[in-house]
């Protein structure tokens, strides 16, 4: 689960390559609900809308696991 403590060590886990899928949308699905995914850099805020658009994620950051193969 990841908290307000562990965030960055997340966020570095994916810039690093070192998160699996379900760690990928379960950060951005908490970038989107605090509301940081359009605050940091362009990347996310992009990133977080192609989840919203292909209905990975809901615009309140929940993810919809029926869309997740």
């Amino acid at each position: 689960m990841i908290t307000n403590e562990n965030r960055v060590k997340y966020i570095m886990g994916y810039e690093c390559g070192d998160l699996n899928d379900k760690e990928s949308l379960e950060l951005f699905s908490h970038l989107i609900k605090n509301g940081m995914a359009w605050n940091l850099q362009g990347h996310y805020g992009r990133t977080a809308k192609y989840l919203i658009d292909n209905d990975y994620i809901n615009k309140n950051g929940e993810i919809n696991w029926d869309n997740i193969n």
